[in-house]
This record gives C-alpha cells, sequence and structure tokens, in this order.
C-alpha cells in the first residue's frame, strides 16, 4: 500500500483533526483555553494511537509474507525500513506533537514516518543453501524463513509448487468435458473403411484418424504435427538439416524391421537411404539386402567380441574394450543415437569400457542393451550411457542392465550413479529401479534406526539417489530438526504382491554367475 505523508491538519488515520487546524489558526486565544484544547487532543491522539497499534497487531498475526515497499518488492536495504521504535510510549509521542504546535513550527516538514509490523524480523532468510527465500511449499506464501517450507529443499521449484489457478481448473474441467464425448467405438462400416485404407495405400498415407479418439485430443495432434512441420522447415531453411541428413526411417536389424526415433550422424551417402541393413552381430552397416545376405554368408562373428563375463540361461554379459574393438563401439555408438536423444558420444570410445547384453540360442547371440561406463570416472558414475533395443523393451530387461551396473560397483566397492542428464525412458527405469531396491532393503530391514549411509553401501546407490526417491514415496519427513525415513507397509505390500506375480521370471541378476575383476591401469 502507498504510504500517506502526514500534513498539518490531519490524524495519523487519515481523518481530520478539526481542533488541530483551530489551535494554529487562533493562536493568540487564552492560555486556558489552549490547555483545555491540549487536553482533548492528548485524549484523542491516544486513543487513535491505540487503536493504530492493535490494527497493526492483528495485521502482522495474518500475514506471512513480508512487508511490501510502495512499489511492491520485498525491502532490500535498512532504508526501506522504519528504523525508529514502534514502542515508543504514547506520552513521548504526544509531549513531541506539543513541542511542535507550541513553537509555531509547519508540521508538512516533518520527517515522513513509515511503519510496518512491530513483530517482523525483517533478518529472517531460509537456512537453505543458495535458496533466495521465494515460494512455499504450500503454494500458498510468496516467500518463506524455514526449511519446512522450502521449495528448493525438496527439490521443486517455486512454480512448482504453485497451486493452480482458477482459470487452470476451468480448463481442466471442460477438457474433461470434452474428452467424455468421445465415441464408444467403431462401427462395422468404420472398420471396413479403415482396412480398405490401409491395403490401398499401405505406409505411403497417414491412416485414418477419425472417431479413434475425442475431437479435442484429435485437434490437439493435428496442431502438434503442423508446429512440429514448421520447426522442421525452420531448420532446413537455417541449414542445419539437409535432404538426407535425416532420412534414416528403418533398420532391417537381424529379423527385425524397427522404426528409427532420431537423427543419427551416418556418412552422408548412407544417410540419405531411407532404410539401413546391419549385421546384428558385427553392427556393420549396408546398403540393400543383397549386400547384407552376402554378408552374413561370410561374417564368422556370432557374439560380441571381448570377454564374457556373465552367463546365465541364455543372457550373457561381454566386456568390450573401446580401444582394443574400436570400429565395433563406434558402430554401437551409431545405432543408439538412432533410440536416444541426449547422446553425442560417437567416435571417441577409446576412455569407455561396453558392456553388451545379449540372448543366445542357435544362431548366435542377439544384441538385447548395452551400457558404457569410463575406466576412470573422477565423479563415479557406473553408467555413461545406457540402451534397451526397442524389440526388448518392456520386458524387464533394462532393469537387469541397471542391476548389472550396480552389481559392479559392488564388487568394485564404489558407490555409484548415472551419468546425467538421462533419457525420458532412462529416468523411468531408474526410478523404478531406486523404489525397488529401497522397499526390497526396508522389508528386511530389522533394526530401529534407518541409516541411508548404510543403505548406500549394501545397494551402492548413492545418497542422492536414494534421498530423492525416499521424498518421491514420501517416506522422508523432517521433524524437530532431524530427518525421519517412515517405512510405509502400504507400499512394501504392494511391492511384495508385485514380486509374487513374477516370481517364475529369470529377469533378474545372479551375483554368482559374474567372474569378473575389475580393470587395472586402463
Amino acid at each position: 500500500m502507498p504510504r500517506r505523508k502526514r500534513n498539518a491538519g490531519s490524524s495519523s488515520d487519515g481523518t481530520e483533526d478539526s481542533d488541530f487546524s483551530t489551535d494554529l489558526e487562533h493562536t493568540d486565544s487564552s492560555e486556558s483555553d489552549g490547555t483545555s484544547r491540549r487536553s482533548a487532543r492528548v485524549t484523542r491522539s491516544s486513543a487513535r494511537l491505540s487503536q493504530s497499534s492493535q490494527e497493526t497487531k492483528n495485521a502482522a498475526d495474518h500475514d506471512e509474507s513480508p512487508p511490501r515497499t510502495p512499489t511492491g518488492n520485498a525491502p532490500s536495504s535498512e532504508s526501506d525500513i522504519d528504523i525508529s521504535s514502534p514502542n515508543v510510549s504514547h506520552d513521548e509521542s504526544i509531549a513531541k506533537d506539543m513541542s511542535l504546535k507550541d513553537s509555531g513550527s509547519d508540521l508538512s516538514h516533518r520527517p515522513k514516518r513509515r511503519r510496518f509490523h512491530e513483530s517482523y524480523n525483517f533478518n529472517m532468510k531460509c537456512p537453505t543453501p543458495g535458496c533466495n527465500s521465494l515460494g512455499h511449499l504450500t503454494g500458498k506464501h510468496e516467500r518463506h524463513f524455514s526449511i519446512s517450507g522450502c521449495p528448493l529443499y525438496h527439490n521443486l521449484s517455486a512454480d512448482e509448487c504453485k497451486a493452480p489457478t482458477e482459470r487452470q481448473l476451468r480448463y481442466k474441467e471442460k477438457v474433461a468435458e470434452l474428452r467424455k464425448k468421445r465415441n464408444s467405438g467403431l462401427s462395422k462400416e468404420q472398420k471396413e473403411k479403415y482396412m480398405e485404407h490401409r491395403q490401398t495405400y499401405g505406409n505411403t498415407r497417414e491412416p485414418l484418424l477419425e472417431n479413434l479418439t475425442s475431437e479435442y485430443d484429435l485437434d490437439l495432434f493435428r496442431r502438434a504435427q503442423a508446429r512440429a512441420s514448421e520447426d522442421l522447415e525452420k531448420l532446413r531453411l537455417q541449414g542445419q538439416i539437409t535432404e538426407g541428413s535425416n532420412m534414416i526411417k528403418t533398420i532391417a536389424f537381424g529379423r527385425y524391421e524397427l522404426d528409427t526415433w532420431y537423427h543419427s550422424p551416418y556418412p552422408e551417402e548412407y544417410a540419405r537411404l531411407g532404410r539401413l541393413y546391419m549385421c546384428e552381430f558385427c553392427l556393420k552397416y549396408m546398403k540393400s539386402q543383397t549386400i547384407l545376405r552376402r554378408h552374413m554368408a561370410k561374417c564368422v562373428w556370432k557374439h560380441p567380441p571381448g570377454d564374457e563375463i556373465y552367463r546365465k540361461g541364455s543372457i550373457s554379459v561381454f566386456e568390450v574394450d573401446g580401444k582394443k574393438n574400436k570400429i565395433y563401439c563406434q558402430n554401437l555408438c551409431l545405432l543408439a543415437k538412432l533410440f536416444l536423444d541426449h547422446k553425442t558420444l560417437y567416435y571417441d570410445v577409446e576412455p569407455f569400457l561396453f558392456y553388451v547384453m545379449t540372448e543366445a540360442d542357435n544362431t548366435g547371440c542377439h544384441l538385447i542393451g548395452y551400457f558404457s561406463k569410463e575406466k576412470n570416472s573422477f565423479l563415479n558414475y557406473n553408467v555413461s550411457c545406457i540402451l534397451t533395443m526397442p524389440q526388448y523393451m518392456r520386458q524387464g530387461y533394462g532393469k537387469m542392465l541397471i542391476d548389472f551396473s550396480y552389481l559392479l560397483s559392488k564388487v568394485e566397492e564404489k558407490v555409484g550413479s548415472p551419468e546425467r542428464p538421462l533419457s525420458d525412458l532412462g529416468l523411468i527405469s531408474y526410478r523404478s529401479y531406486w523404489k525397488e531396491v529401497l522397499l526390497r532393503y526396508l522389508h528386511n530391514f530389522q533394526g530401529k534406526e534407518i541409516s541411508i549411509k548404510e543403505i548406500s553401501q549394501e545397494t551402492a546407490v548413492n545418497p542422492v539417489d536414494i534421498v530423492s526417491t525416499l521424498q518421491a514415496l514420501q517416506m522422508l519427513k523432517y521433524w524437530k530438526g532431524k530427518h525421519l525415513v517412515l517405512k510405509r507397509q502400504d507400499l512394501i505390500d504392494e511391492w511384495i504382491a508385485k514380486e509374487a506375480k513374477r516370481s517364475n521370471s529369470n529377469k533378474t541378476m545372479d551375483p554368482s554367475c559374474l567372474k569378473w575383476t575389475p580393470p587395472k591401469g586402463t
């Protein structure tokens, strides 16, 4: 609120003081009349000051945000704050007013007084390092001054804590209503029409999308298509995308034909082709089916190069040195870039070790996925890049690769963590793995006090990842200056039920099947 100047003839609450102005105009009145008027003013001034003090206290009790300057910002220096004591007695204030009146001085020249909440401490700051005290965990307040309300401490931003506005809630309700209008299903005539369209045009035309979803979602999809095509045109005009650089749409890989997701920097003569043909064993890429057939007739590779360090059933893991098998590792990185957005390493593979997981049958060892790690990681990263081939996704192999990376960290007697940033699918897989590890540990834990350090040493998971997972599961609370880990039995029971359903699955890593010693001097 803007401050009001206290001019002559005005009281502290903005009302005119008629006796005050009369006293200034008639200074030649009798001394007895002046004394009676001053007594009346003393009474009214005391009443007004008491009322103002009570209102200030009530405002301080209900206001949790810091005081604002006339510009609307929090006070940045002591000059913006009234440094005069708010507890000055009424008699002293009245004495100053009387002395000014008696001396005949102009009250308009008195210094402006700035009043804020009496009980507020302007020096309070959030104790979290790097926090500017803006935002609140509840989303209801503009500032906070304790760890319990600090968004940064809870690994959130101030914007993420803000409650949805009324406009956002109305829009959400509107979308829900629009999606309720979706048709229950396709009629027989519509199905025949769609099948005829697919048989006529195949993959050269987009499938018919009408009546498959709500009109709102279909319109949203059309707008996203238009925006993506516009962005591609801009990149093409800027020269960032050439006509042949993003033309690899599919790859023939063993008995699978895989649609690619992202651009990969293959040589230009191969990149301009619509399809690449790859040997699934040596990962050499070719231009045609004929060349691939001739290559397969004479290719002697049936498994990745390097040492087989793990085998259980048909699942094997090979350790491949990027320095000893440079061409294979480069081809593996180029293949991985077709399905990873954040990958930047293609050719400089010598400082890395690659752990390739395969599934064996009577024709050879087929690539399931892999992860790479630095030979000497300063930050103890146990994974630099991780990929599960699309044909093996959602079958538990990604979790097996993650579990194997932590198994190697346990053998090395180190605490590991994946290198950031993680891809979207990678982040989902790691969060699922960390959740499973923590719930298993808590299920088997029989002690009274849980230590995050002990969990980290037993599971080889970085303490930062453990804390973030506990917070996501709402199992970490701050109470009386201490962090407490809550053992939520409902989550543990849910995990036990899931484990019982997949008890027959062999998608787990057996430490006894690992035959490996940490490399030295690599």
